[in-house]
């Protein structure tokens, strides 16, 4: 029979321990600072329907472990971070297969709480009595509900689709009905706005091999070739290179798909697998992951292999659009302030076709959609993507350029620069 496993034989920190010792720091501050209390976050339930566990974002910002089922607890007051966990990891768990379940302590391993620089490991039985205690005693009680949430009781619907946080939530208004409980959206995002110099450098990894992957799928762009075609082919490329998974679906769109946002072609099962034909413009707008970050980027590309006048003409108009907008990025600037310079910059008749203000570009990291506060002035160390889209169904026509923009010291440096954004350079790519 196999002995036991332990947790650092199998997985290890993305980051040196000082780096998630540190982000505890600054929350325990920003709570301090805002009335104190503990904030908690829980893990994700562990599973094994077939896909690679892929830890919740704020857990995993503040630990750098993939546990699962298991609680966070901060104290700004005590200046303590304990983890609530399993007694054993349930993954590792078969009593009717012993040699290929051996089992695995995460309660008693004490290389975890040591790995991550935690004051204290406890079993998760053992949650509901400092719950009880932070009830009675009224000590604000911080969770991230995510951006626009109220700390209104959710209800319970026929049909919902909560996300593990949202189950969390109702676990707690549910169960401990008084506790204090206080949003701690705003110092989350506080925090991951601002990437440290080693998310930096994983991120660039990112962005490098996003425009890597590109650079080898483009030449296959071809009348004839379907989109899902391109997709298996560019993440193939992402994984040869060392990225894990994908931070968010491809979306490879091609003619009258490119008109489309998204949300609406992902609403059918089979939408989005057009043939492309000649003439036609395709839309990338991709990423990878690599240890747990991610990219995304943009361009569009001919099918034919050259573009028509009409396409050029719209393709060097977005493009500075998308330059003006990068140029106006610099510490001290709000994303609002950013926007206005492209009042300027669109043509009156291309207006009502372009899709800039709040859907112009966002904050990536652990998650495509960082949290974010709109009204924080950008600083340097903020990573954020420009998208400022054109989809004109009247014609019909859909360009989408998108770039990685890094905020630095003096301006802003554009991480996805290097792969071509010009009819020129795009056309350049497909012909190979």
């Amino acid at each position: 029979m196999n002995p036991p496993e332990s947790y650092l034989n199998w997985s290890f920190l993305p980051f040196p321990r000082k780096e998630f010792k540190s982000r505890r720091a600054k929350l325990m501050a920003l709570l301090a600072a805002a009335g104190g209390g503990v904030f908690l976050t829980p893990s994700r339930h562990h599973f094994s329907d077939g896909f690679t566990f892929r830890q919740l974002d704020d857990f995993l910002y503040f630990t750098g472990l993939e546990v699962p089922d298991s609680v966070l607890a901060i104290d700004a007051d005590r200046g303590e971070t304990t983890l609530f966990v399993p007694e054993n990891d349930p993954r590792f768990e078969n009593p009717t297969r012993p040699n290929d379940f051996p089992g695995r302590p995460l309660r008693a391993d004490r290389s975890l709480a040591e790995a991550a620089g935690l004051y204290a490991c406890r079993s998760i039985d053992e949650h509901g009595e400092f719950l009880a205690e932070w009830q009675r005693s009224q000590r604000p009680v911080w969770i991230n509900p995510g951006r626009g949430q109220s700390q209104t009781p959710l209800q319970s619907q026929p049909i919902h689709s909560w996300t593990p946080l949202d189950g969390f939530r109702f676990f707690l208004q549910s169960q401990y009905p008084n506790l204090n409980l206080q949003s701690a959206f705003e110092p989350i995002a506080r925090l991951r706005m601002i990437k440290s110099a080693a998310e930096q450098a994983v991120m660039r990894r990112a962005c490098a091999i996003t425009m890597e992957s590109i650079r080898a799928t483009a030449p296959l762009i071809r009348p004839g070739v379907d989109e899902r075609t391109l997709e298996g082919i560019l993440e193939a490329e992402f994984k040869k290179r060392g990225a894990q998974r994908l931070p968010f679906a491809s979306i490879i769109k091609s003619g009258p798909n490119s008109l489309w946002p998204w949300r609406i072609l992902a609403a059918h099962y089979d939408r989005r697998n057009r043939v492309m034909q000649d003439e036609e413009l395709v839309v990338f707008d991709v990423g990878c992951e690599v240890d747990y970050y991610g990219s995304d980027m943009g361009r569009t590309f001919p099918v034919s292999g050259r573009f028509t006048p009409r396409q050029r003409d719209i393709l060097a108009m977005q493009l500075e659009v998308l330059d003006g907008l990068i140029e106006a990025m610099r510490p001290g600037v709000t994303l609002a302030q950013a926007h206005t310079v492209t009042e300027k910059l669109i043509p009156r008749k291309a207006k009502p076709y372009m899709q800039v203000g709040l859907f112009f570009g966002h904050h990536i990291g652990l998650s495509p959609g960082d949290p974010s506060l709109a009204d924080v002035p950008l600083a340097p160390g903020m990573i954020i993507t420009v998208e400022p889209w054109y989809y004109n169904h009247a014609e019909p026509l859909a360009t989408f350029n998108e770039d990685v923009i890094l905020i630095t010291e003096d301006g802003r440096e554009n991480l996805t620069a290097t792969l071509p954004r010009t009819a020129e350079g795009m056309a350049g790519m497909v012909a190979g």
